[in-house]
């Protein structure tokens, strides 16, 4: 289905709008929404109040709304983070930067369902998608939470081995994976809840003989389904095994009705690998957090 860009941000922002919802407490701070994650789980953020981005009236949000919606984010011990769709709030960013936020811009991209390439397989493993009632459900999920945590750590740049002193280091593999503690029980029932109800799906790509080795998600509201989460071991990078991944979770959001599917590159490099399955670039998906104190 071919939507006109400015109709793409107009749905993305009632999505942003609503997923937290069904796990936050949203706290109006100025011109901005805070969303207060209710237990456990990754936290949420700060955002433009939907009201604004509809033409309902209304300014860019302040340096004062953001110096007092990180005084609350202190306040309630959660990070100091913002996020904005910069096409729908164009000015927010010189405010963001003078309020002293760094920002990250990422390519938003939004998936052309005619140019979605085709299941391959991938390289001695296989890609599944999680069924909240299988009974690996609760270890799928618990094996994806460390992969993802171990591969958002090492940045893809990061050499295959590196050396320190005397000692050569191999990536994280399997075997730190299983190391890593598992979650709060209350974390996993959220999670069980979420992919329950469909709000949330997950794909791994997995090995009989190493397991889990990458990990992804889909968040769905009102027809339109994110990507999120993408992450491979660090010691099973390069086998495409993301890529795959990827396109698995945005099938079945298209098999599901969705008919947005969208994604926010890390950067350009990682955008231009998205764009090989099928995503092109409409935007850019600003993420502020406090910038550096200087040395």
């Amino acid at each position: 289905m071919a939507l006109e860009d400015t109709d793409i941000f107009a749905r993305l922002e009632r999505f942003y709008d609503a997923v937290p919802r069904d796990a936050a407490v949203a706290e109006d701070i100025g011109d901005f929404v805070l969303f207060v994650r209710e237990g456990a789980g990754w936290p949420f953020y700060a955002r433009p109040r939907l009201s604004l981005r509809q033409g309902l009236g209304g300014d860019t949000p302040s340096a004062a709304d953001i110096t007092a919606v990180r005084a609350r984010q202190r306040e309630l011990g959660v990070p100091e983070a913002f996020e904005w769709v910069h096409e729908t709030t164009p000015d927010l960013l010189a405010v963001a930067r003078s309020a002293g936020l760094d920002v990250l811009l990422a390519p938003l991209m939004v998936l052309e369902r005619a140019a979605l390439v085709p299941d391959l397989p991938v390289p001695g493993a296989v890609v599944r998608l999680l069924d909240p009632a299988d009974p690996s459900f609760p270890d799928d999920l618990t094996a994806g939470r460390a992969v993802a945590g171990l591969g958002f750590a090492t940045p893809a740049s990061t050499p295959s081995t590196a050396t320190a002193g005397a000692l050569t280091i191999e990536p994280a593999g399997p075997a730190q994976r299983d190391a890593v503690p598992p979650p709060p029980p209350e974390a996993l029932t959220d999670q069980v809840r979420a992919h329950r109800a469909g709000h949330v799906v997950s794909a791994v790509v997995s090995s009989p003989g190493d397991g889990v080795l990458a990990v992804g998600s889909v968040q769905r509201s009102g027809g339109v389904a994110e990507v999120v989460g993408v992450a491979t071991l660090p010691a099973a990078r390069n086998r495409g095994y993301a890529s795959q991944l990827t396109a698995a979770l945005a099938r079945r959001a298209l098999d599901e009705g969705d008919d947005v599917v969208f994604l926010s590159a890390g950067d350009e490099d990682v955008a231009r690998l998205y764009s090989r399955l099928g995503f092109r670039r409409v935007g850019t998906a600003c993420i502020g957090s406090p910038a550096a104190a200087p040395l």
